[in-house]
């Protein structure tokens, strides 16, 4: 395993920023300026993304991880959690918080971080149906 290399997105990474996950073409720039994505990056490699944004104008909110599949159950996303969160705290945030499918594997990685279930909503209106979408949150 090569070292994880994070760092804030920068222009430069702008049509990766906007390539994964569901997020509004003016919020790139946005995510890119106000420092609130990281590019994870193995070697020189892409392999994954954060995004995170403010919940309740008082929470971080992690909005989107994303690891390229072949980087997967490296320990990358365990390092790249531990970034975020110590981020956070170092800016003074009390709490984080974070959401993920019902269906998907995320809530138990987040579970053995310390992260505990909020509450869900139920997304059903077009375009944007999906399963259940979970809180989860923990302190700092």
């Amino acid at each position: 395993m090569n070292e994880l290399k994070i760092s804030y997105a920068t222009m430069e990474d702008r049509e990766y920023v906007a390539t994964y996950g569901i997020i509004a073409e003016s919020e790139v720039d946005l995510k890119i300026r106000d420092k609130r994505c990281y590019i994870l990056r193995e070697g020189d490699e892409f392999i994954g993304i954060m995004r995170w944004n403010m919940i309740f104008e008082f929470i971080p909110f992690l909005s989107l991880m994303y690891l390229e599949e072949p980087h997967r159950h490296k320990g990358y996303g365990r390092l790249a959690m531990a970034h975020w969160e110590d981020e956070m705290r170092a800016t003074r945030y009390k709490m984080i918080m974070i959401s993920t499918q019902v269906d998907e594997d995320g809530q138990h990685f987040y579970r053995k971080l310390g992260y505990k279930d909020m509450g869900t909503i139920v997304m059903d209106i077009p375009p944007y149906e999906q399963p259940l979408e979970m809180f989860m949150g923990k302190a700092l």
